[in-house]
């Protein structure tokens, strides 16, 4: 089983954003595990520069999807067909916001830490609170309504939104610009997905 990290933090509106951390109703969350995600292998960590399958299409910033290589032992999971349509999505939504190559990045190896890329709805007595959706946000927290909340555009802006707020998040490794954004009680675990959030953003990004 895998452990899906849960937390909570600011509302989408009236994110405020003070000496490099939020301010707002923010609480991260230790998440229980989710019997239906796939399990992740560990694969040895990547150099910078190493090319990976999709990384050298056309168009594709090499130097923009990891601009400082990867942080510690990387994970790796098949995809499913819905899981890649929620990367599209997630892309899709970073274009849309007007952001690069490595806010997408970002954005997706925060999903996969989250919910393995898949659009979460309430889990029963192994939810944590009422977090949902692929970033597993709160509507309790100012996020959205459930149904906004797991709509993959709505919960990618919303997240890209509070990440925009932070200084210095294209120069920082993604765990530590995912983490100022979702304030889990693991500020770590987003590392690990690194190296595959960037070769399925260089797959799709011009897809």
């Amino acid at each position: 089983m895998n452990t899906i990290m849960r937390k909570s933090v600011l509302g989408i509106a009236g994110l405020a954003f003070a000496g490099g951390v939020f301010a707002g109703p923010a609480t991260g969350h230790a998440a229980p595990a989710v019997e239906s995600a796939p399990k992740a292998v560990a694969v040895q960590a990547d150099k910078p520069g190493i090319d990976k399958p999709g990384i050298d299409k056309p168009g594709v910033d090499k130097g923009k999807l990891i601009p400082h290589g990867v942080r510690g032992e990387q994970s790796r999971i098949t995809l499913d067909g819905e899981q890649t349509a929620n990367v599209k999505a997630i892309v899709a939504a970073t274009k849309k916001a007007g952001l690069d190559e490595r806010a997408a990045v970002i954005s997706v190896g925060t999903a996969l830490q989250e919910s393995k890329l898949e659009n979460l709805g309430h889990l029963g007595d192994r939810n944590d609170h009422d977090s949902l959706g692929l970033f597993q946000q709160r509507p309790s927290s100012g996020w959205g309504s459930p149904e906004q909340i797991t709509d993959p555009e709505h919960s990618t802006l919303a997240f890209l939104k509070g990440l925009k707020q932070v200084d210095g998040w294209r120069d920082m490794p993604l765990t530590e610009a995912a983490q100022t954004v979702q304030v889990s009680a693991y500020p770590d675990a987003y590392a690990q997905w690194e190296q595959q959030a960037a070769d399925l953003v260089a797959e799709h990004w011009n897809s």
